[in-house]
């Protein structure tokens, strides 16, 4: 059993005062953060960078207490939030003046695919997700890899993508469900097959296969359909 009830439990210690004064508070820091969030020249989350998310973190902290510890003067998060976007500012102009930097901080686009499949080797087949890529490509009315040339997860998340013309799509990997389903049976199957994790096309099946270029086993039905 709690020793106290529940009206302890939200109220214990709130006076209308200090209820009030949270509610100013909290309305004072909400457009401090907006202030900070238009100084920094971002329009909206797709576009940020992990550096800027932990920004935004670290302002987020700073701007929580004030809301409802009355000890804390609000200035205290003023001067944080100066010195942070000041860091930010500084380090953003480091950045374009430096690859090296800017690379740190932002990251590198990935090659998601290449020519029809998945492109993935043995450097990058760790940070490789599957699933979400499939998402992405799904959302850009992409039915599967045979359609595309190139596919880029660009630093800000999103997903730039080449198509081939009509007439140069060619076999690949399914990406909705209805049709990204595994083979357990090859008997009266006629090809050509896409590996279930890299794309990777071949025409007949042997027994037990292992794509050549994952190492995985596990296949489907290739399709080459065109664009509506």
């Amino acid at each position: 059993m709690l020793d106290k009830s529940l009206y302890e439990i939200l109220f214990d210690g709130a006076s209308p005062n200090l209820l009030i004064e949270i509610i100013i508070r909290t309305f004072i820091m909400f457009l401090l953060i907006l202030v900070i969030l238009r100084i920094s020249g971002r329009r909206g989350v797709r576009q940020l960078t992990l550096f800027e998310v932990a920004i935004i973190l670290g302002l987020g902290s700073a701007a929580g207490d004030p809301m409802f510890q009355d000890d804390l003067p609000i200035f205290h998060a003023i001067l944080v939030f100066l010195t942070v976007i000041l860091l930010y500012k500084l380090i953003t102009w480091l950045a374009a003046k430096s690859k090296w930097i800017n690379r740190i901080l932002e990251g590198e686009p990935f090659v998601v695919v290449r020519d029809g499949k998945f492109a993935v080797n043995e450097d990058n087949i760790g940070s490789f997700s599957k699933m979400e890529f499939f998402a992405e490509l799904r959302n850009g009315s992409i039915e599967h890899l045979g359609q595309l040339r190139v596919a880029v997860l660009e630093t800000d998340g999103s997903m730039s993508v080449l198509r081939y013309k009509k007439e140069e799509i060619k076999y690949g990997l399914p990406l909705f469900p209805d049709d990204f389903k595994e083979i357990k049976d090859f008997k009266n199957i006629e090809g050509p097959f896409a590996c279930m994790y890299c794309g990777h096309i071949i025409e007949v099946m042997d027994r037990n296969l292992v794509c050549p270029i994952c190492y995985k086993d596990k296949w489907t039905m290739a399709i080459n359909t065109k664009y509506p």
